[in-house]
């Protein structure tokens, strides 16, 4: 049911991210190297203390792939005011792991207050990458127990795409879920061939603060021509030990002209142990986005499903992007839900607001309450035949019973100033979580023309 909208204050934006830390890090080469360009940021709120809250990003991007390190913000504040931290996953941060990139920042907050961080960490100029954590009692000021979960100095692996949930019940729990791609032989001549590769989902977990990780094991197995990407565990509060890891799964056939993308989720109900064979949400349709105007590509969340989980009733929810409603013409936000624990699922509907261009990049958070919110960017400020900047703007919906009008966060700014990694670039995913009543948008947005300090995070509270 959808019924009128209730007013939402505009919000306040807060600036988080300063000048870099690594820009006098020379590691990591060949490549194009953003100084001072953050990306692809994730946030935390502390469940017992909601004034403290963590964010992490990737911090001086690189053209052809991660970022110089990662950066962890906090706030003790409710937000008010920032303290960065270099995460000690790449060569650049003091006393970090021995890799030359790293990227894919997550960072989530358990019962206790211990958050826990982990990134891709990898070399440009070797085959090494692994997934590597790292854990904070201070709120985010510091950072130890340092671990590599798992690690390749091969070709034939690659891991990729990792995310860490801190169990909301367990204190000292926690999981990171990632996707290790395995091509059949360390030749890259002859995979090419063969194109015999999968990727299936891995799990491991600590259960004492991330002083030790669990061996990592496959729980969302995939065949040859298969692959997960984009792993996210959600903890069911209401049923003790009941997890979803959901994850997009290409299948067979899956190639540049021919897509066959799912929506889907493993599930445990013994915490980790187990896990059931997957389901399927609903096919992923997305086509991409670019300049609507010039065709110059911007690279999104387009594979990228956003899983939120009601805290008092379980209900479950998945945004991605997907062009199925404008007939395959562009993407907009598609949700759907399901009340039974994944048995059955809504139809896929448009949430993001019908403007004629691209919606992209969605979050999304469930308040205690149920409220459902979302954030998004999107280019209707964009007017036809300009090809000199692309204006786009960050929004914010929310509702207990259907998504109303948009809330403005931000905007416009031009997206043709953000780094450049197979098209304009701020991220593959942005945070968005919970603070008490009020939702935390956790993003970047541009510093349009400002091409020594192309990128920062912002943070705005918004209480609908």
């Amino acid at each position: 049911m959808t019924t009128a909208a209730a007013a939402v204050a505009a919000p306040t934006i807060t600036l988080v991210s300063g000048p870099s830390p690594y820009a006098a890090c020379t590691v990591g080469g060949p490549g194009t190297n953003y100084v001072n360009a953050e990306v692809e940021p994730s946030v935390a709120v502390d469940p017992a203390n909601p004034r403290t809250i963590i964010g992490a990003w990737q911090q001086d991007r690189w053209s052809n792939g991660a970022a110089h390190g990662l950066v962890a913000g906090s706030s003790r504040n409710g937000g008010a005011s920032w303290t960065e931290t270099p995460l000690p996953f790449s060569l650049c941060a003091p006393g970090g792991a021995p890799y030359e990139r790293a990227s894919d920042p997550w960072v989530s907050i358990g019962p206790d207050g211990t958050a826990y961080a982990n990134a891709i960490s990898f070399d440009e100029s070797t085959p090494r990458n692994a997934v590597t954590a790292a854990t904070s009692t201070d709120g985010g000021l510091t950072w130890g127990h340092l671990a590599t979960i798992q690690s390749y100095d091969t070709n034939q692996f690659f891991t990729d795409k990792n995310s860490i949930t801190a169990d909301p019940l367990r204190p000292g729990v926690a999981y990171s879920v990632w996707d290790t791609l395995t091509d059949p032989m360390t030749n890259p001549r002859a995979n090419l061939v063969t194109a015999a590769f999968t990727g299936p989902g891995y799990l491991s977990m600590t259960t004492d603060g991330g002083q030790h990780w669990s061996t990592p094991r496959i729980i969302f197995p995939t065949k040859t021509r298969q692959q997960t990407i984009a792993n996210q565990i959600v903890v069911d509060r209401t049923h003790p030990g009941t997890l979803y890891d959901f994850a997009a799964w290409f299948q067979s056939p899956n190639s540049v002209t021919q897509s066959n993308v799912q929506v889907a989720f493993v599930k445990s109900l013994d915490g980790g142990q187990t896990w059931s064979a997957p389901s399927v949400v609903a096919q992923l349709q997305a086509v991409g986005v670019t300049d609507p105007n010039t065709g110059a590509p911007v690279r999104t969340g387009d594979i990228i499903p956003e899983p939120a989980i009601d805290p008092s009733t379980a209900t479950l929810y998945v945004a991605w992007q997907d062009g199925r409603f404008s007939g395959g013409a562009f993407d907009t936000v598609a949700l759907s839900a399901s009340t039974d624990g994944g048995a059955t699922w809504s139809q896929p509907r448009e949430v993001s607001t019908r403007t004629g261009r691209p919606a992209f990049t969605p979050s999304i958070a469930v308040r205690a309450d149920g409220t459902v919110a979302l954030t998004y960017y999107d280019f209707r400020n964009l007017a036809s035949g300009n090809t000199t900047t692309l204006p786009t703007d960050y929004w914010f919906k929310s509702s207990k019973d259907g998504f109303f009008s948009d809330t403005h966060i931000e905007g416009s700014f031009d997206l043709m100033t953000a780094p450049v990694a197979r098209g304009f670039f701020v991220g593959d995913y942005e945070g968005l979580s919970v603070a008490g009543s009020t939702f935390r948008a956790f993003y970047v947005s541009t510093n349009s023309g400002n091409l020594t300090n192309r990128t920062d995070v912002r943070t705005a509270s918004i209480t609908p």
